[in-house]
């Protein structure tokens, strides 16, 4: 597979910032940053990566295929909720993470932006 593939940015963000929620090139996929609405930290995580790796499996990845994974949050002392949510998510496949807090996001009640990067095996 050598075109390019992409899962348009949905939301009022998306025209204006002009990008896409996730792109596939060849066996890459990357998936920009990803915010969601909910009560609290665990919950925007879940949230979060439902809709990256949404967008994901839309170009053919797995959750199995997440090689690397990035958690900007806004209160790095609440780590262990973010952290935990994401050892639930992706299990055995244990992808590379980085997380970092971050001064703020594009809108005050969002907690935590996910972004991760997969890469679908040959033949997908």
């Amino acid at each position: 597979m050598s075109e390019r593939k992409t899962v348009p940015a949905a939301g009022a963000w998306g025209p204006i910032i002009g990008y896409s929620r996730a792109v596939r090139a060849g066996q890459s996929v990357n998936v920009a940053g990803t915010t969601a609405p909910g009560a609290d930290l665990a919950e925007q995580t879940r949230a979060a990566f439902g809709v990256a790796l949404d967008a994901a499996a839309e170009l053919g990845a797995t959750p199995a295929d997440v090689v690397r994974t990035r958690m900007f949050l806004t209160d790095i002392s609440q780590w262990e909720a973010a952290g935990r949510v994401h050892g639930e998510l992706f299990g055995d496949s244990k992808p590379v993470t980085t997380m970092v807090e971050v001064s703020a996001l594009i809108d005050s009640e969002l907690l935590i932006e996910v972004e991760l990067e997969a890469y679908v095996p040959e033949g997908r």
